[in-house]
């Protein structure tokens, strides 16, 4: 294999940020107790945050698909109606591939493995999943989102494919470093970097490329990552996601355009992260104060009155319920059951299953103003 290097530079920016990261997403940081301080309320927080990365990172590559639409789908364990559906399936299962596999070194067989789960029954030719490209298939490239005559990214020749995966999982792992130091945060950004700029499959580079970043970034103690939706973000701005890669390509292959851009977005995560998690914080404990004295309620069932208490037409399954807090739907059965004996939700039959859904006033029945 032949060609120039990457290169990158640390400005002070880059400082700042990764200064920013490291205080932030690792070691025993002081984050909001609802994430640190239950492991209920951590599993719950995590799974709605899978599911928030699978949604997004499938619609900036374009499923089509609602997000409340989606969330259904993912809480409700239904098979998925369309492409659409079934790439946020495919993306949500992924992670959690992702996230079976942190403590193992990186192989070229666990990147083809991800690529597979996220492109089943999506592709026009089933037998690119899973498999790098080849010398016998037309070669992808990448195209101006506005102009799909115009590419602006070709990708390295097919032949080169396997020996490049092989490098990306050594240098994924540190075993390729020749003792230079490569800050854990930079090595995850530029693991995303690199697979998107080889561009080696068919199809969900950008999706593969992402999952890499937070199995990087996890596998190396950035454990707040997990709870970070960056293709949220991405999302939002696509133009200067793709010009951060293209600026590293034209600028003699500098991808310090390209580190500070994600840097940035992390940095806009966390911020996001912490107001949501503040905002849910006083949310809960709202809805703990206006039924003080209700000692039977569990965490999980005062997360979904508080969630109740915010959404208004929200519905509830048996299974959705034990999807969004990780456990069996039998204990799922049983935390809703109570909450409709308390009468906090009302129940009706949806075809065959039972789906309960808060009453209108919940509010005033959690403040007990009805019973003034």
């Amino acid at each position: 294999m032949s060609g120039s290097a990457f290169r990158f530079g640390t400005p002070d920016e880059v400082f700042r940020l990764l200064h920013y990261v490291d205080q932030r997403c690792s070691g025993e940081i002081a984050m909001a107790e609802v994430v640190t301080a239950d492991d209920q309320a951590r599993q719950h927080y995590l799974v709605n945050s899978l599911m928030e990365e699978a949604i997004r990172s499938s619609q900036l590559e374009g499923a089509t698909t609602s997000r409340r639409v989606a969330k259904e789908l993912l809480q409700s364990g239904r098979p998925p109606k369309d492409r659409s559906e079934t790439m946020i399936l495919n993306n949500y299962n992924a992670l959690r591939f992702m996230r079976d596999i942190v403590d193992d070194e990186l192989a070229p067989s666990h990147v083809l493995e991800m690529q597979r789960i996220l492109t089943e029954g999506t592709l026009d030719d089933p037998d690119a999943a899973g498999r790098l490209q080849t010398t016998g298939d037309e070669r992808v490239a990448v195209f101006d989102r506005n102009d799909q005559d115009v590419v602006l990214h070709r990708p390295p020749p097919a032949s080169q494919l396997p020996e490049r995966l092989e490098r990306l999982c050594a240098f994924a792992n540190g075993t390729d470093d020749d003792g230079a130091f490569v800050h854990p945060v930079i090595r995850a950004i530029l693991l995303h970097f690199w697979l998107a700029y080889d561009h080696p499959f068919e199809d969900g580079n950008g999706r593969t490329a992402r999952l890499l970043f937070y199995w990087s970034m996890r596998k190396q103690g950035y454990w707040l990552t997990e709870y970070l939706s960056i293709s949220r973000l991405l999302r939002q701005a696509p133009a200067k996601y793709t010009r951060s890669f293209l600026l590293t390509e034209k600028d003699e292959r500098d991808a310090t355009y390209f580190i500070i851009f994600q840097l940035r977005i992390i940095e806009r995560a966390v911020e996001e992260l912490h107001t949501y998690i503040r905002r849910k914080i006083r949310d809960l404990r709202k809805v703990e104060r206006a039924i003080e004295g209700a000692g039977d309620l569990n965490h999980r069932q005062l997360a979904l009155l508080s969630h109740a208490a915010r959404s208004a037409g929200q519905i509830y399954t048996f299974r959705s319920h034990a999807t969004s807090h990780n456990v069996t739907v039998e204990t799922a059965r049983t935390d809703l059951l109570h909450l409709w004996r308390r009468e906090l939700l009302e129940r009706r039959k949806s075809g065959r299953r039972y789906v309960f859904e808060p009453p209108a006033d919940l509010t005033d029945r959690l403040t007990g103003a009805d019973r003034a």
